[in-house]
């Protein structure tokens, strides 16, 4: 059997369809990391959290530690829209005029529940916590929500990244076009012109809320691009798919493995969890699942002929607890 190639890898994502065991992964190959004397911060990306259920005690929105050498974390999705659209707000005050600002906070307000809001503001932590944690920790594994939601998050630097570059060129060709129209209507600077001089200090106010607008969106800019940075690069990140052998799951991790490539995501490798054990009879019900099982993993061998391999057998008892989480983990066979 394979090992999951994880040496170097600072950042990691879990990630596969929802219910097949993602934060379960996650939080042994956590506990597996930590007991082996690394510092790891694991985070939950996933609107359903169940790291808290995993471990047995609460976690919440701010890192806790778990053992020594874990500390986790479970980002809330609408504490982190609250957070994104006051940094806004607080943020436009400072370039806008005062007359415009209920019209401002009226705009703002209606992004709230528009679509993308939520991953917004989620890639926002988790760009942090990418350059936090790189500085701070050996690694930093990410628990992810379902993949569709995963794969709309990983793309997200590269899309707000064009965005922001679309936003500076619109700046910067709708100044232009102020001045021409400005010249045009004869509005030239005349020094000892009253009206001139009424117009420079106005145009100076209007430079420097531009600048300061253009430097937001610059340093916004260079974040994003850091963070598609990370995400890309091979010798810092790496994603690890999560699936259980049978059709659904092996269809949606054909798809995901497919949009990865697409994206120039790093994928380590996969872990094919609750299998059936091999070495005991089962009876006629669990012998007939095997044999289906048999031909799924036959599939997944097939799909993913050139990924690293990992095989969780299913337990006789629900994954809770340390305990439980180091015993899964040494089914990972990680080549650290």
């Amino acid at each position: 059997m394979n090992s999951l190639p994880l040496e170097g890898h600072s950042i990691l994502f879990v990630g596969g369809k929802g219910g097949v065991g993602k934060s379960t992964m996650a939080a042994s190959l956590a506990v597996h990391l930590a007991d082996s004397g690394e510092q790891i911060l694991l985070v939950s990306t996933d609107p359903a959290h169940s790291l808290g259920d995993l471990f047995g005690t609460s976690v919440g929105d701010r890192k806790r530690e778990i053992i020594p050498g874990l500390h986790a974390l479970e980002i809330d999705p609408g504490q982190e829209v609250e957070r994104y659209l006051a940094r806004v707000k607080s943020a436009m005050r400072h370039y806008v005029q005062p007359v415009m600002y209920s019209e401002i906070e009226r705009q703002i307000e209606l992004t709230r529940h528009s679509p993308g809001s939520e991953e917004a503001a989620l890639m926002d932590r988790v760009t942090s916590l990418m350059e936090e944690g790189v500085t701070s920790h050996d690694r930093i594994i990410f628990d992810t929500a379902p993949t569709g939601h995963t794969l709309r998050l990983l793309a997200l630097p590269e899309i707000m990244a064009a965005w922001t570059t679309g936003l500076l060129k619109s700046r910067d060709r709708s100044a232009s076009l102020g001045k021409a129209v400005d010249r045009l209507q004869g509005r030239e600077k005349a020094s000892g012109d009253e009206l001139a001089w009424f117009d420079d200090v106005k145009e100076e106010a209007t430079d420097e809320r531009t600048q300061k607008i253009q430097e937001v969106l610059l340093e916004r800019q260079r974040r994003f691009s850091r963070a598609r940075r990370l995400l890309l690069d091979p010798e810092t990140t790496a994603f690890i798919l999560v699936l259980i052998p049978e059709k659904l799951p092996i269809l949606e991790s054909e798809k995901t493995l497919k949009v990865l490539k697409q994206h120039k995501v790093p994928v380590a490798g996969m872990v094919v969890n609750r299998t059936l054990p091999n070495n005991q009879a089962l009876g006629e019900f669990l012998e007939s699942r095997r044999s289906q099982e048999a031909e799924y993993l036959q599939q997944i061998e097939k799909a993913f002929p050139k990924l690293p391999r990992v095989q969780i057998p299913l337990l006789s008892r629900d994954v809770q607890g340390i305990d439980a989480l180091r015993e899964v983990a040494q089914h990972l066979l990680i080549d650290r």
